[in-house]
């Protein structure tokens, strides 16, 4: 039980490092509520688990291809720039939980489910860390417990998205309205930087100097 906790909180801290995902968040929880913040940070884990299939049989190396890593950089600069702008265009703009509406949901999940799957940095993270946990745990665990201990993981990932969801959600009843716009600025700013990270790793990979 305590190797199971263990891998619990290996997957909370490998989600904690601040990225896009988190600051995608932190902003639709200030702007939507813990809901929408929770379905932003859903539809990451789902890409995530992708990711963790893709390592689990082996199939993830076809993902390290020249051509589809700038794709997915092309991608991903694409979803943030998007996003960031969004979030800079709608800044102050806090509604009500209970205004929230079936399509908003659906673009909350599949916004935070584009950032994570576009990402090369996601598949070079799973591949590193879940591909080393694996190789350990293979080797003195059977497959069952191999993919218990992985649920652990999903687990510790899920946690953390409803911690973030809560926290960003929390900060709509205690901080005022210029600091929350404020923060859903910076947000969107965050975003956009990593937008244009995605970008320049891409023409890096498509116009190698």
């Amino acid at each position: 039980m305590s190797i199971f906790i263990g891998y619990i909180f290996l997957g909370l801290s490998l989600a904690a490092p601040i990225g896009p995902v988190n600051a995608a968040q932190l902003d639709k929880g200030i702007k939507s509520g813990f809901f929408h913040a929770w379905l932003v940070g859903l539809g990451a884990m789902i890409a995530d688990i992708i990711y963790m299939l893709a390592v689990f049989l082996g199939i993830v190396h076809f993902l390290e291809i020249p051509f589809m890593k700038a794709f997915l950089w092309s991608f991903g600069f694409f979803v943030l720039v998007y996003t960031g702008i969004e979030s800079l265009i709608s800044a102050g703009k806090i509604v009500s939980s209970t205004r929230n509406n079936e399509e908003s949901a659906i673009k909350s999940f599949f916004s935070g489910f584009f950032m994570s799957i576009s990402n090369p940095l996601t598949i070079l993270f799973w591949l590193g860390i879940y591909g080393s946990v694996l190789a350990e745990t293979a080797t003195k665990y059977n497959q069952t417990q191999v993919a218990i201990y992985s649920l652990a993981i999903i687990i510790g990932l899920l946690l953390w998205d409803i911690t973030m969801a809560g926290v960003s959600s929390s900060f709509r009843r205690f901080l005022s309205m210029k600091v929350l716009t404020a923060i859903s600025m910076l947000s969107g700013l965050s975003l956009i930087g990593f937008g244009f990270y995605f970008g320049y790793q891409a023409l890096i990979l498509i116009f190698p100097i």
